[in-house]
């Protein structure tokens, strides 16, 4: 019998919210839009990393590995060049959503 995907902790999960659903949180969204060195400072904060560590691909990818979220480096490149604020914004509310359930 082969073995496709591992049991447990290691089955890969997605981001509890997409991309662009900024609606399923204002406030976060206003925040990224108006103030996004203050958001990453936040999110760099939740994580005790440097405040200058908060926006762009690597904290993304850190994060990602931490709970196992399903992508690569190259897509965490790709979607913050692209759209760091909403890429920003869905960290944000990952993080929140994460501290509600007990997980972050």
């Amino acid at each position: 019998m082969e073995v496709t995907t591992q049991p447990g902790p290691y089955t890969r999960s997605e981001f509890q919210t997409g991309l662009f659903e900024c609606c399923d949180d204002c406030c976060t969204c206003m925040y990224g839009y108006f103030c996004l060195p203050c958001l990453g400072c936040t999110i760099a904060s939740h994580m005790g990393e440097c405040c200058l560590c908060g926006l762009g691909m690597p904290i993304r990818s850190v994060y990602r590995t931490k709970y196992n979220i399903k992508g690569s480096m190259c897509k965490d490149f790709m979607v913050t060049s692209c759209c760091l604020p909403c890429a920003t914004c869905q960290l944000k509310r990952d993080i929140d959503r994460r501290k509600q359930q007990g997980i972050f």
